[in-house]
């Protein structure tokens, strides 16, 4: 399985929306995400560093995406 590289929240922000998902709501630096069709949800945090690779996976997790959808999405960009 490849890695993922260290990516920033203004990343995964772009490849949600990109993804269908659309801005719900914020709570202080946290950014809420809904997806109108699958009905999924995801929470963002908004810092300038780096997301930490749990805090990655768990949105991945939660959004229904895959690795690999991440990374095709990076490659494009």
């Amino acid at each position: 399985m490849p890695r993922l590289p260290s990516i920033t929240s203004r990343t995964v922000i772009a490849f949600l929306r990109a993804s269908g998902f659309i801005e719900d709501h914020a709570t202080g630096s946290h950014f809420v995400f809904l997806n109108p069709a699958t009905k999924r949800r995801a929470v963002v945090p908004r810092h300038p560093k780096d997301l930490p690779k749990g805090t990655l996976f768990a949105i991945l997790r939660e959004t229904g995406f895959r690795r690999e959808d991440l990374l095709k999405f990076l490659k494009r960009k």
